[in-house]
């Protein structure tokens, strides 16, 4: 199985993956867990140019591109091997957050960061997606004072993200679940327990 988290920054998606990864280990899972970008020696090298505050210009083509790069090396060298293997992978973010932050929020064509991304992957595509939405507003205050780049933009990109990812899942009605994140953390995490046995007893079922 393959599960994604995303959502606006802000939305509670560490806390939320960290209790399902826990879940998931209960029930027998062998769980790899993984960020996006990250998770490898080059994709921390590349998160640290996107996310550090510095003074080196990075146009949004190139900043799709950065983070594609980062997901391709990813997919092969952790998360392509793990499913082989039959283990489930739980990932922070993932071709959802491009298209959204640099498309509907950035000046790219979404179907082009799709098309890109499907052939940077090999098609990987995740089982599920949960998207945590929350009001930007909420989501700004939980951030706290130390902004990274991408979290310094503003509330104006903040909003066409949350906008991006709401119409993006709509295109995903069969694997993708847009989840109340305002509410208390365990009655969040009862519902992503839920949609991921659904997911869980769909794949066992073909």
């Amino acid at each position: 199985m393959f599960f994604v988290f995303d959502g606006v920054d802000g939305a509670g998606k560490s806390t939320q993956l960290e209790m399902f990864v826990q879940w998931l280990a209960e029930q027998g899972h062998d769980v790899v867990t993984c960020s996006d970008p990250g998770s490898t020696e080059l994709g921390e090298q590349i998160r640290a140019i996107l996310l550090g505050k510095h003074e080196t210009p990075i146009s949004m083509r190139a900043e799709m591109m950065l983070f594609t790069t980062a997901r391709t090396q990813l997919i092969q060298q952790v998360i392509k091997p793990a499913l082989a293997l039959g283990q489930t992978v739980v990932l922070d973010r993932y071709i959802f957050s491009t298209v959204v932050y640099q498309g509907h929020a950035g000046d790219l064509a979404s179907d082009d960061i799709w098309s890109v991304n499907r052939i940077a992957t090999e098609n990987h595509l995740p089982d599920a997606t949960f998207i945590l939405d929350v009001p930007v507003d909420i989501a700004m205050s939980r951030l706290g004072k130390t902004l990274d780049r991408m979290e310094s933009r503003g509330n104006e990109y903040f909003e066409r993200v949350r906008n991006g990812f709401l119409l993006e899942s709509e295109r995903w009605p069969d694997t993708v679940d847009v989840i109340d994140a305002t509410r208390d953390p365990n009655e969040i995490q009862s519902d992503i327990r839920k949609l991921a046995i659904k997911y869980i007893n769909r794949q066992a079922s073909n």
